[in-house]
């Protein structure tokens, strides 16, 4: 997520009341998760575990619960509690803006686009030219969809991510503040949900098609021509290269990468990251020839057995 403009180290520890390592005027353009994070971002860390990770990222700000050297040409955000004060950063930036109407007046719709009737369509929505819209779907603030696009009923873009923290209470969300976009020529079937990015982009690229009832979680990329069949579900912050095939109810973990021209064969668990051009089927994930010829020989054992009792 980007600032509307650029803002000082002092300006975002006030918002969040927080002290601050670095000159005042040190100038922060954004705020990102740590696997989209650029020069400019703030990130967020509050485990010892991943310290090392945020302070070596890209990020130019570290908001961190403890004090630690501060990486030269960088600064640091100190709170007691970096994972709550992400969220007012975002609710600061990004607030919940309620609309009494199906269709915002801030949104933008293209020529020869066909909204059908019960559609939702929230706050600075752009929508392109020549697209098709069923009833009953809704499409939250900031989503940014194509041209020549096709969206089937029920479908719901935009949806909060599935980030939680844990705390004695309860569990406490991550506030979404991101957006999902869909590139040109995309087809997305009936019944399914796009999670919009965390402070990033939820983003299926140009030509992809999703069948019904498929959920695509947050921050993840879906690169061209890719092809997904129903009852899949991709986790949160998957890389998904071009011209991929997952076939139907094929699941994935979060944050691997999926290969260029990779065959998913179904009710496959994706469990890590595979190589592009090849097919792979089972779980614990493998290349599918592999993978059958094992079932081919569990398929033997019965006789094997029967074989072994007999002398």
């Amino acid at each position: 997520m980007k600032f509307p403009t650029t803002f000082s180290l002092k300006q975002i520890a006030d918002i969040i009341s927080s002290t601050y390592v670095g000159k005042d005027d040190f100038p922060i353009l954004g705020m990102n998760e740590i696997h989209v994070v650029e020069k400019g971002d703030i990130v967020f860390v509050d485990h010892p575990k991943y310290y090392d990770k945020a302070l070596k990222s890209k990020a130019t700000v570290i908001l961190i619960n403890k004090s630690v050297d501060c990486p030269e040409g960088k600064a640091l955000l100190i709170s007691d509690d970096p994972f709550r004060d992400f969220n007012k950063l975002t609710t600061f930036f990004q607030p919940f803006v309620p609309n009494n109407h199906s269709i915002s007046a801030t949104a933008k719709i293209g020529k020869n686009t066909v909204i059908q009737p019960n559609t939702f369509i929230g706050n600075n929505v752009t929508i392109g030219d020549n697209c098709l819209i069923h009833s009953n779907v809704s499409i939250y603030d900031n989503c940014v969809i194509g041209d020549n696009v096709t969206i089937h009923a029920g479908s719901v873009l935009g949806a909060d991510a599935f980030y939680y923290k844990k705390r004695p209470e309860g569990f406490d969300k991550l506030i979404s503040g991101g957006r999902v976009v869909l590139k040109n020529n995309v087809d997305i079937g009936a019944l399914c949900t796009i999670d919009r990015g965390v402070t990033g982009d939820t983003t299926i690229g140009f030509g992809s098609k999703l069948d019904n009832q498929v959920h695509v979680g947050h921050d993840t990329v879906i690169g061209e021509k890719c092809l997904i069949a129903s009852q899949t579900g991709i986790a949160g912050c998957v890389i998904i290269e071009d011209e991929v095939t997952l076939w139907g109810q094929v699941g994935t973990n979060s944050g691997i990468t999926i290969g260029k021209n990779a065959v998913i064969m179904g009710q496959t668990g994706v469990t890590k990251s595979v190589a592009g051009g090849k097919s792979y089927f089972g779980t614990p994930i493998e290349e599918s020839r592999e993978k059958l010829k094992q079932l081919a020989y569990i398929k033997k054992i019965p006789e094997i057995i029967k074989k072994l009792d007999k002398k």
